[in-house]
């Protein structure tokens, strides 16, 4: 781990959570409809949309290279969290609503350990960078919260018109950080897009399970980004 020069970063579950919560942005918004729905409702409700999700996600992932696309899901996935909550009216609408509030840095906050540890990859020298499957917001909101100063790439799916595990996604990022494959790093923690997406570029992974559940036996796990500091042993 010594050669490492530069490392990349997924971006949901591993760099960024929503603020103040998932479910409280969600109450807030049903409410400025005239709907008075519970923070455990939602979570319950969230348990439908997470399968939707995941059973697209397995069918066909390519949303993700679409801007249109990757909109259309979200906005899909919400409306069946709105339904199976017992909303009536105008549940595209809402759903839209709350795409669109999660395309604000508002929205968004920095785990307690990115920016100490950002601070101190970047006192090292080493180049950091995004490549996320992610829309078009990213840039922005990275800018909103304060990443953006420490980033040299952002590679959205959306705009590139790539997306992980596409090893080409991942050469795109090494040419902007101008590092070889053998001297870079990748941390997020889905193990098929980043690990595996990773590898399939020549890149080390690095798998990161804040929440329990994610370890493998083949790539190293940690539970926060001081764990990346043990990693590089630094």
């Amino acid at each position: 781990m010594e050669d490492i020069k530069g490392i990349f970063f997924d971006v949901g579950n591993t760099l960024l959570e929503p603020y103040p919560s998932f479910e409280a942005v969600c109450v807030e918004i049903l409410g400025g409809f005239g709907h008075d729905i519970s923070e455990e409702a939602i979570r319950l409700g969230s348990v439908v949309a997470d399968r939707y999700y995941d059973e697209r996600y397995r069918a066909d992932d390519s949303f993700w290279t679409s801007e249109e696309a990757a909109r259309e899901m979200w906005c899909e996935m919400y409306c069946r969290m709105l339904k199976e909550m017992g909303v009536d009216g105008d549940r595209k609408l809402i759903g839209e609503t709350i795409y669109e509030e999660f395309g604000n840095g508002r929205r968004w906050k920095p785990y307690p350990d990115v920016i100490p540890v950002f601070e101190e990859l970047k006192g090292r020298g080493l180049k950091l960078g995004i490549i996320s499957n992610w829309d078009s917001r990213l840039e922005k909101i990275c800018f909103d919260i304060g990443l953006y100063r420490y980033l040299q790439a952002i590679l959205s799916s959306a705009v590139i018109g790539l997306r992980k595990p596409d090893p080409v996604i991942f050469e795109e990022g090494l040419s902007r950080l101008s590092i070889q494959a053998s001297r870079a790093l990748h941390v997020g923690d889905h193990y098929y897009a980043d690990i595996l997406g990773a590898r399939s570029a020549g890149i080390q992974g690095v798998l990161i399970d804040r929440f329990g559940g994610e370890e493998k036996a083949d790539v190293p796990t940690i539970h926060d980004l001081y764990g990346l500091l043990e990693v590089l042993a630094i």
